[in-house]
């Protein structure tokens, strides 16, 4: 009881230490007239540590040198700047219901090569201790390039591949396995057909050679003789033998006489 209630314990210490954000990086590739999602994801160290966060979101378009700001997003609100290029485009995809943001990404609708530049992902975090408040600051950037056809990168190709290669040998594997069995279960069947052949034929042999050698000294014998089977007394006669067919121990007696 001890041993189970220290294990469940430890895994809920572990799942409140390691929680559920984690920090992936942002696609850089989008197609023309495509919707693409902007990553920006930033967790905080501790989660349990109570913390207010808003965000806001510049660009660099390709070519220029300044970066102007598109939106700004606190307190479950979009804000979002006059910008042609960005009007109607931009929509918030990250946390929601919360002040605590974490995922602070975007989805920008109907790409255009306006669109390619570097973005930065401002992330401003108020953290809340017992006896005093910390101020934070990250900034994420992004560059983003746009294209009128997607490209597949290696990694990708490799996993499909090798996910086909794995289908292959997993198929020949279940092949092989399946006539193997079907071989062994055949070979023990026929074993065993054949054990019980051999049991039901062999007490029939010595009988039918007795009855045999019987026929051919009663033919020699002559036609005057007349044949009496009665049951022979155990343990009287003598085991039987190929000189003395009619004269031994078994399960019938064969006498003669004359008439």
């Amino acid at each position: 009881m001890g041993t189970l209630l220290a294990l469940v314990v430890g895994a809920a210490l572990v799942s409140s230490a390691w929680g559920g954000c984690v920090e992936v990086d942002s696609e850089t590739e989008a197609v023309y007239g495509m919707t693409f999602k902007i990553l920006c994801i930033s967790c905080k160290r501790r989660s349990e540590t109570t913390a207010e966060t808003f965000t806001e979101w510049t660009f660099r378009q390709k070519g220029t040198e300044e970066f102007v700001k598109i939106l700004r997003y606190e307190n479950e609100v979009l804000q979002l700047e006059e910008d042609e290029r960005f009007e109607g485009r931009v929509v918030w995809n990250g946390s929601r219901g919360t002040k605590d943001l974490q995922d602070l990404s975007i989805f920008i609708t109907n790409v255009t090569y306006n669109h390619s530049g570097d973005y930065e992902c401002h992330v401003y975090r108020l953290l809340f201790f017992d006896n005093y408040e910390h101020n934070t600051s990250v900034v994420k950037k992004i560059h983003l390039e746009v294209v009128d056809k997607a490209n597949r990168d290696m990694a990708s190709i490799v996993s499909e591949i090798m996910m086909y290669v794995l289908i292959v040998v997993l198929t020949i594997w279940l092949v092989a396995e399946m006539v193997y069995c079907y071989k062994k279960i055949a070979a023990a069947t026929e074993a065993a057909a054949q054990e019980n052949a051999a049991r039901n034929t062999w007490p029939l042999r010595p009988r039918a050679k007795r009855t045999v050698q019987a026929s051919r000294w009663l033919n020699s014998a002559g036609s005057g003789l007349r044949l009496t089977e009665e049951p022979a007394p155990t343990g009287t006669l003598p085991p039987c033998s190929g000189d003395q067919p009619l004269f031994c121990s078994g399960a019938t007696r064969v006498g003669a006489s004359r008439d």
